[in-house]
């Protein structure tokens, strides 16, 4: 299911296939429908950053976001990145979906420090499971603190590459994408677009790539 709804974002955010409705590829009433939410996060609502690709919002899609909200929220052992994760999704709702009958609840607090003090193996490590809060006006604190850690996110983004880990390499290599000053002997373009040819048969792979080609223009 998360497979199926990453490649009816990534379709979207290519222009391909009908208008996206979460609500459409993410039914309510499956059991396992706000699971996948959470694991996509705010990507889940990238389509509707770009308007001529999305349908008009209903309550079928405000409901589905609700969902999954009520259903995992991050406990008080939670790692950073389900926090994050989980604020990613409700801060993608103010954004991109009006506010319904009720109002949004408000972004719980996500700590940090883990930015400035993580080794650059664990940082990318991190970075690249938040990969989803690379859109477009997301997470502007936690933005402005990884630019100052754009060369370890590089150094991890060429080490996953080496590794073959297509996913944290499509991730760090959207994080980078989005942030300024990526080192131009990265060769950002064309690392993004070599994952996509070698990774890209896995649905989460493809979605971060065509999500910096869509939105920073990176990996053409």
């Amino acid at each position: 299911m998360i497979a199926d709804a990453a490649t009816g974002v990534a379709l979207a955010l290519r222009g391909e296939g009908d208008p996206y409705a979460l609500s459409g590829i993410l039914r309510q009433s499956d059991a396992l429908t706000s699971a996948a939410v959470r694991v996509l996060g705010a990507d889940a609502l990238a389509p509707y950053a770009v308007e001529h690709r999305a349908a008009p919002v209903g309550a079928d899609d405000e409901a589905v976001v609700r969902q999954a909200l009520a259903a995992y929220p991050p406990g008080a052992d939670a790692s950073q990145v389900s926090v994050w994760s989980y604020r990613g999704l409700i801060e993608a709702s103010h954004a991109f979906l009006p506010a319904g009958a009720q109002p949004w609840p408000a972004p719980p607090e996500a700590e940090a420090a883990w930015v400035a003090g993580d080794p650059w193996p664990k940082l990318s490590h991190r970075v690249s499971q938040v990969a989803a809060l690379a859109l477009p006006g997301l997470a502007p604190g936690l933005a402005e603190q990884l630019a100052a850690r754009t060369d370890d996110l590089a150094r991890g983004f060429v080490r996953a590459v080496r590794r073959r880990d297509w996913l944290q390499a499509a991730g760090l290599g959207r994080w980078l994408a989005r942030l300024p000053d990526a080192p131009s002997t990265l060769g950002l373009d064309s690392g993004l677009a070599f994952i996509r040819q070698m990774g890209g048969a896995d649905p989460r792979v493809a979605l971060h790539v065509v999500a910096a080609q869509r939105f920073y223009g990176r990996g053409w």
